[in-house]
């Protein structure tokens, strides 16, 4: 009954946070052109931020990588609420459905996201998987950051997990797209999406200390 009632809690609690947080989008023109040029496209970001995704990023056409754990089944309903579609699977359990999913997700005109250092780490290292996916997707790779002033920072979790709180400021910074083609060198391109994300939310820190 709890693990039920979790995700509304959820929900509501990002709700209020929203709400009373100013927000600074960064760069939101790149998504903005991706979109315009009818592209979609895969959100990449790092693990410990996602909470606040949820509620910038909701009600849009979007469909997001999550684990097939209980607490997945917890995330993927608190998404769901967040008008938010979910698809289930990792780069260990689920692989291969889901990269049928996600193909089939960006078919119906869905952009989709990822977490390339989850669902258990190493914390910020990214992991070949989202490479494969752009690859097979055809996709690029959109890397995403964001921030808050006001913050718990669970320092017990493998990524140091931040929990949003409210009445603070916050941002959102946008990467440019990074394309992965049928030739190009994984580890490359991966070290490259590393660079990318750890810049981009270093920026994202910055403007809100």
């Amino acid at each position: 009954m709890l693990r039920a009632l979790v995700p509304y809690l959820a929900y509501a609690y990002v709700t209020l946070v929203g709400l009373t947080t100013r927000l600074t989008v960064v760069r939101g023109g790149i998504r903005d052109d991706l979109r315009a040029r009818d592209r979609r496209f895969i959100y990449a970001f790092w693990h410990q931020r996602q909470v606040f995704f949820t509620w910038t990023h909701r009600g849009e056409r979007a469909a997001v990588l999550v684990s097939r754990s209980k607490d997945g089944e917890m995330i993927s309903e608190t998404m769901r609420l967040s008008r938010i579609g979910a698809v289930r699977g990792s780069s260990s359990r689920g692989g291969a459905s889901a990269v049928r999913e996600m193909l089939d997700a960006m078919r119906a005109g869905l952009d989709v996201g990822i977490t390339p250092d989850g669902p258990k780490g190493p914390a910020r290292q990214v992991k070949e998987g989202v490479m494969f996916l752009a690859q097979k997707l055809g996709a690029p790779i959109l890397p995403i950051a964001n921030a808050l002033s006001n913050k718990l920072v669970l320092d017990k979790a493998w990524d140091d997990f931040h929990v949003p709180l409210p009445f603070g400021r916050a941002v959102v910074a946008y990467g440019e797209p990074i394309e992965v083609g049928p030739q190009d060198d994984l580890k490359a391109k991966t070290a490259q999406l590393k660079a990318a994300l750890d810049r981009l939310t270093a920026e994202a820190d910055a403007l809100v200390s």
